[in-house]
């Protein structure tokens, strides 16, 4: 029976346990690049025991940040810091991983110490911001451009060319960004596509962007690395994007080389009801686990030991993937070890910690 200690390997590339540090956007990136908080916060969680350290979300272009300050791939000018990072990030133990990804209508906003509200130009933001279709995200967002086919072909070689980049820099895993309401996901959703192209409609023509994105970054990548891609498993919303489509959407993406699917959820509209409490996505992992047969990540208020061992033990998910509880604590994994009974992780310099 596998366990949270237990190592894991995806292709050619091993996870010393099943503890994966989650993408969390930092705010702290000038014009997209890496700098010495980014160096800090993720080295400290490789050192602090996990087996997979992302970043948080790397845009593919600068229209694609959330914020001004997000990180960013779109420059090879990028590369070089980041390089510096997964060379740390792997001489501690854990592997390297980036999200790649687009914000889409949901880009140009304040971070969320300033408010979270949409930008203009005048505010650092910029225009236009790009969609599947011309729907804003709220009443307060700017209404985006509808993406042209020629559009949604450079937004396909941005992907690529981001991942080329990744590579260079050293990352041995690549996350594809298809979540939380942002760009891949706005074609995903009927609540946010309503074109009447083959990027619109139907469930086939819907999905149709992931899956070239998808393709194209897999011709890219390595055979000996791995590439996951993060879904919204549901839009919490009748008529929405639902577990359902995301079961035969993984399905279709393990086909295409995909090797696990990260269950999280929400994101394409405001004001939903989401019933959150600890552990309310993991559902969606084990049943797209256990229907389309692929590996998935568990997401979301994991916070104690037990519950992600249990995750684990009982076949829920692959990895289990904490945001929040690994800011609070860079040496959760640590801790959970000394909890479960498995062997010290402590790095020798700290190893009076143990007692």
């Amino acid at each position: 029976m596998a366990h949270l200690f237990e190592a894991f390997k995806i292709r050619e590339i091993t996870f010393r346990n099943r503890i994966v540090v989650s993408p969390m956007c930092q705010y702290s990136s000038t014009n997209g690049f890496a700098n010495d908080w980014h160096l800090v916060h993720l080295t400290s969680r490789a050192v602090g025991g996990a087996g997979l350290v992302f970043t948080e979300a790397a845009a593919i272009e600068p229209r694609g940040r959330i914020s001004p300050q997000d990180l960013g791939i779109w420059s090879d000018e990028h590369i070089e810091g980041l390089a510096k990072i997964v060379e740390l990030i792997h001489n501690f133990g854990a592997v390297a991983g980036i999200q790649l990804a687009h914000a889409g209508r949901k880009a140009s906003t304040a971070k969320p110490s300033r408010g979270g509200k949409a930008l203009d130009e005048s505010q650092e933001g910029w225009r236009p911001v790009v969609s599947s279709s011309a729907i804003a995200f709220s009443k307060d967002s700017p209404v985006p451009e509808a993406l042209s086919i020629e559009g949604i072909q450079q937004i396909i070689q941005a992907f690529v060319a981001a991942t080329q980049r990744s590579l260079q820099a050293g990352f041995k895993v690549i996350e594809i960004h298809a979540a939380h309401g942002y760009l891949l996901h706005q074609f995903l959703s009927p609540l946010a596509n309503q074109r009447q192209d083959e990027y619109g409609g139907s469930f086939e023509n819907r999905t149709r962007l992931l899956l070239e994105v998808v393709t194209a970054v897999r011709q890219t990548l390595p055979e000996t690395y791995p590439l996951l891609v993060r879904i919204s498993a549901t839009d919490w919303i009748d008529k929405g994007w639902n577990i359902e489509q995301s079961v035969t959407l993984s399905d279709k993406l393990k086909s295409l080389g995909v090797d696990l699917i990260d269950c999280s959820s929400g994101g394409i509209i405001p004001g939903i009801n989401i019933p959150v409490k600890p552990g309310y996505q993991t559902q969606f992992a084990e049943r797209i686990r256990q229907e389309a047969k692929i590996p998935t990540g568990a997401v979301g208020l994991i916070t104690s030991p037990e519950q992600a061992d249990q995750i684990i033990r009982t076949e829920v998910a692959d990895l289990v993937l904490l945001g929040r509880e690994l800011l609070r604590n860079p040496y959760w994994p640590h801790l959970a070890a000394k909890k479960l009974g498995h062997e010290k992780l402590w790095p020798v310099q700290y190893d009076r910690a143990w007692v």
